[in-house]
């Protein structure tokens, strides 16, 4: 994280500690609004062109990943899974998902790494790397406009309550939680800004501050470096089940990637 982020996310979590109460109610389904609709017009204006949305170019060149040859397998993942447009529809609405091989849900990085080592025998994309980021990104890119609907049932319900105790646990020498910012202050001006719901709808995105794509454990790694908290490694459980929790917090809303953050 780079010094001006760091001052950012240090100046933001101390103006968030000044409005906290001591526990967060849940934002009511009704009431629940994407940060595109907290941004300013003109940031809006870029998500919703392709033409002017520069992450629309890591989703070309996501295109270029899904159908080239990769590994000793030589396959492609269009070999296996076709026309994105139509098998990949929907998977980012629905991940995180359960893995029975891991006995626990995966991200959709994971997912996409998986089927690297599995049917490629190609080693694994870096997190936050170029080409993990444009696969990620096309893949969600088909889901485009469709709701939000994580499955839910025995075997995901004990990690979905892990990832709401994370989202509402105090952290850090600031004693924050997510909750104390994102559910009891959104909507409130904070040095010009306006705090989100921080609801995951466009992931991965772009974000002005970043210059570039980035993933939702990126900027979930960058709160809470931003309270002083231990930062878990991509790819951590606690991060995939607080992914989790999110995305069923986010449920019916719809997916934006890639969406532009200011």
């Amino acid at each position: 994280m780079s010094l001006r982020t760091g001052v950012r996310s240090l100046a933001w979590a101390a103006a968030c500690a000044l409005l906290a109460n001591s526990w967060a109610a849940e934002i009511p389904l009704g009431e629940r609004r994407s940060g595109y609709e907290l941004m300013a017009r003109e940031t809006r204006a870029i998500q919703d062109d392709d033409a002017t949305n520069p992450g629309m170019l890591w989703v070309l060149d996501g295109e270029a990943l899904w159908n080239r040859k990769a590994g000793p397998a030589g396959r492609a993942c269009a070999d296996c899974h076709g026309d994105a447009r139509a098998s990949m529809k929907g998977v980012a609405a629905r991940h995180p998902a359960f893995d029975p091989a891991r006995g626990r849900p995966v991200n959709l990085e994971q997912r996409i790494n998986a089927c690297r080592a599995e049917r490629q025998k190609a080693a694994p994309l870096a997190y936050e790397s170029k080409e993990l980021l444009a696969l990620t990104a096309y893949v969600a890119r088909q889901s485009r406009g469709l709701p939000i609907e994580p499955a839910i049932d025995a075997r995901t319900r004990p990690f979905l309550e892990a990832g709401r105790e994370t989202f509402h646990r105090r952290q850090g020498q600031l004693n924050l939680s997510c909750a104390l910012c994102h559910d009891d202050n959104w909507g409130k001006h904070l040095a010009g800004s306006v705090i989100p719901q921080a609801h995951p709808t466009g992931y991965p995105l772009y974000r002005l501050e970043w210059q570039g794509l980035g993933s939702l454990q990126r900027r979930l790694r960058n709160c809470l470096a931003g309270i002083r908290a231990q930062v878990p490694d991509f790819g951590a459980a606690e991060l995939v089940d607080l992914e989790l929790f999110l995305m069923w917090r986010a449920r019916e809303m719809k997916i934006e990637t890639p969406a532009v953050r200011p």
